[in-house]
């Protein structure tokens, strides 16, 4: 019996010495904690205020907001053609500006008889000194261009960086870095002189992690993050507003990154490519950087929170 009294003596006599540093480690939790919860508050608020109000609250034409022209480059892609359809429903006459003829003048027509919107479509050789550029600004001249659309090229399949033919990789990188920011030189211009305009750079969220096997890719997705953010800090107060968006997989017949299965069944974190284009068209004007969507939006979270080592070990078993 005297050394269980001994020992609660000592317990209390320790636990006595020791509640300054608990009630220290208590309030430190306490804070830590509520710094979270405030966060993850924040976050759901973003999430309602990008995703869901403006598809609830009515806002002004899209045509009376930016104007009532859009130029496209890169509408060869799957994502962008659906885009470039969401934009001709709002009433937007679309110039299209590429180097596959075929299939673009095929979906210009399309717009064109179900929307009632006038098309251009220029055939553009980029490396053929300025001949692209003057095509380019021929055919914006006298009219309202409220937008600018370019769309990264996708990959579909991995290849290493030494791999990768030499023309290849100076053409992948022509198109989606050199042309991308030329696009946005030439248009750019007219929308300040209206003080009005935006400029939506597709990309993807591989900007958010690298990905094994597509360095060229996820390098491209970094840089049109980066300049569409850049573009918007720089162009933002005068009336231009500058939107990078980066979806996750989009439901088509190619692979598309961040997935080891087709996309053709769609579901609800992959959707169909005019799903995608109305929830991201509706994002206009609300916040110049987001994945569109928002079940991206709760993956590209997920995905910045797992450490880059952790990240970076699951690439290399999964490689393995």
């Amino acid at each position: 019996m005297a050394a269980v009294d001994s020992f609660q003596l000592l317990y209390g006599e320790i636990s006595r010495s020791c509640n300054p540093y608990i009630e220290t480690l208590a309030l430190v939790g306490a804070l830590y904690v509520a710094r979270k919860a405030v966060i993850l508050l924040g976050d759901c608020c973003t999430l309602v205020r990008v995703h869901f109000l403006p598809r609830i609250i009515p806002s002004k034409k899209l045509t009376q907001r930016f104007g009532d022209w859009a130029v496209v480059y890169g509408a060869a892609e799957f994502v962008a053609k659906a885009y470039v359809e969401e934009l001709a429903r709002h009433g937007v006459s679309i110039i299209f500006v590429t180097q596959d003829l075929a299939s673009v003048r095929e979906t210009a027509a399309t717009l064109s008889q179900s929307y009632r919107v006038e098309t251009v479509v220029i055939p553009a050789n980029f490396s053929a000194d300025k001949a692209a550029s003057n095509l380019i600004n021929e055919a914006m001249r006298g009219k309202d261009i409220g937008f600018l659309v370019n769309c990264l090229e996708s990959v579909t399949s991995s290849q290493s960086l030494i791999e990768m033919p030499e023309q290849s990789l100076l053409d992948f990188v022509n198109k989606n870095v050199a042309v991308a920011t030329l696009m946005t030189r030439l248009v750019l211009p007219g929308m300040l002189e209206r003080s009005r305009g935006a400029v939506v750079n597709i990309s993807s969220g591989a900007c958010s992690r690298p990905l094994p096997g597509r360095v060229t890719f996820t390098a491209s997705t970094g840089y049109m993050d980066h300049f569409s953010r850049a573009l918007h800090l720089e162009y933002s107060g005068k009336g231009i507003f500058v939107q990078s968006l980066t979806p996750f997989q989009i439901a088509s017949t190619e692979q598309q990154p961040f997935s080891s299965t087709p996309a053709s069944r769609g579901g609800w974190f992959v959707p169909k490519p005019e799903v995608y284009a109305r929830h991201a068209v509706s994002t206009l004007g609300v916040s110049n950087r987001t994945t569109g969507y928002w079940p991206h939006t709760l993956q590209y979270g997920l995905m910045t929170r797992i450490p880059e080592w952790i990240w970076v070990l699951g690439s290399r078993v999964l490689i393995s």
